[in-house]
C-alpha cells in the first residue's frame, strides 16, 4: 500500500499528542481524519482543544482564515467506537498512554477491524514495535511513527521498523511523515529509537555518549541520522557524534582511567567502539577523521 492509497486516518487517543496529530493530518495533509479516544467526552476536548490552539496561533495572528480554521476541523470526526473508526481507515496512528499492556490490547482489536490493507502505527516514544506487532496477523504493516511534542511545530518523526515490517510499508510511513512537511528519519526498533537513546528525554531519560555511539556499533542508524534525531527532537545545535569528531574521541580514552578512579567502573566505561576508532587513527579532532568516516569506511561494510 502506497501514499496515493490513504484516504482517511484514524488517530487513536485524543490526548495532546493524539489530538495535534490529527490536527495536523488535517491542516497539512488536508486528509479526512476520525479521532477517537474510550468516551466521547474525551474527544470532543481533544478537539476543542485543537481548535483553540488553532485560532489563538493561526487565525488571531491573521495567519489563515476563519473559513480555513473551519474547514481543518470540519475535516476531523470524532469516535468512541474503536472497532468503527477502525474499519474506516486506511492508515491508522494509535496515540495513547505508554503501557505496553494497553497497546497490545490497543493493536489486538485494530488488527480485527481495521480493512486488510491498512497499515498499523504508534507513536510510541520507546516501547517496543515488534511486541505491539506480535498482536496482529498483519505484522508487516506494523511500524512505529514517533512525532515529537507538539507534532504541529516539531519537525522530526521517527520511522521505526518492527522485526517484520516490510519495505513498502516503511517507505509508505516515511513518506506520509514528508507530506506533513516533517524530517523523517528511519531507524530500527532498539529501546529509546534514535532522539531518546541518543540524548536522554521523557519517557526513555537514558542518554549518555556511550548510546549515541552503541546506535552506531549494533547498525541501529548511521551517524548522520542518530545526530539529525538529537538536532531535531531536541533543538540542539550538534548532535552528540558530530560532538566526538570535533573535540576528538582519543580525549574519551585518554581520561577513561581517570574517570574509572574517580566514579568507578560503570560511568568510566568508554564503549568498544570508541577505542577501536581510535587504535584505527580514526581519533576525530580538526581535520581527523572521526566516527563518520568510520561508519563509511569500515562499519557500513560488516
Amino acid at each position: 500500500m502506497g501514499l496515493d492509497d490513504i484516504k482517511k486516518v484514524a488517530v487513536i487517543g485524543a490526548g495532546n499528542m493524539g489530538a495535534g496529530i490529527a490536527e495536523l493530518l488535517s491542516r497539512v495533509g488536508g486528509y479526512q481524519v476520525i479521532m477517537n479516544d474510550t468516551t466521547d467526552e474525551l474527544v470532543r476536548r481533544g478537539l476543542q482543544n485543537q481548535q483553540q490552539k488553532l485560532q489563538r496561533f493561526f487565525v488571531d495572528k491573521e495567519k489563515m482564515t476563519a473559513d480555513e480554521l473551519k474547514a481543518i476541523i470540519g475535516r476531523i470526526k470524532t469516535s468512541s467506537d474503536i472497532t468503527a473508526t477502525a474499519s474506516q481507515a486506511d492508515f491508522i496512528i494509535e496515540a495513547i498512554f505508554e503501557s505496553m499492556e494497553l497497546k497490545k490490547k490497543v493493536f489486538k482489536q485494530l488488527d480485527e477491524a481495521a480493512p486488510p490493507h491498512t497499515i498499523l502505527v504508534t507513536n510510541t516514544s520507546y516501547l517496543s514495535v515488534t511486541e505491539m506487532a506480535s498482536q496482529t496477523k498483519r505484522p508487516d504493516r506494523v511500524a512505529g511513527m514517533h512525532f515529537f511534542n507538539p507534532p504541529s511545530v516539531m519537525k522530526l518523526v521517527e520511522v521505526v521498523r518492527a522485526a517484520l515490517t516490510s519495505k513498502e510499508t516503511a517507505a509508505t510511513v516515511y513518506e506520509l511523515a514528508r507530506k506533513l512537511n516533517k524530517e523523517p528519519v528511519y531507524c530500527r526498533d532498539t529501546y529509546g529509537f534514535l532522539a531518546n537513546r541518543a540524548a536522554g528525554g521523557a519517557g526513555a531519560g537514558i542518554g549518555t555518549e556511550n548510546d549515541a555511539v552503541e546506535l552506531v556499533w549494533a547498525h541501529i542508524a548511521p551517524p548522520e541520522d542518530i545526530d539529525k534525531a538529537v538536532k531535531l527532537g531536541y533543538n540542539r545545535p550538534m548532535g552528540p557524534l558530530e560532538l566526538g569528531d570535533l573535540i576528538g574521541w582519543d580525549v574519551s580514552v585518554h581520561g577513561e582511567e581517570d574517570r574509572i578512579r574517580e566514579f568507578g567502573w560503570e560511568r568510566g566505561h568508554v564503549h568498544p567502539l570508541v577505542k577501536m576508532m581510535v587504535r584505527a587513527g580514526y581519533t576525530g579532532g580538526p581535520g581527523k577523521k572521526g566516527i563518520y568516516d568510520f561508519w563509511k569506511d569500515v562499519l557500513s561494510k560488516w
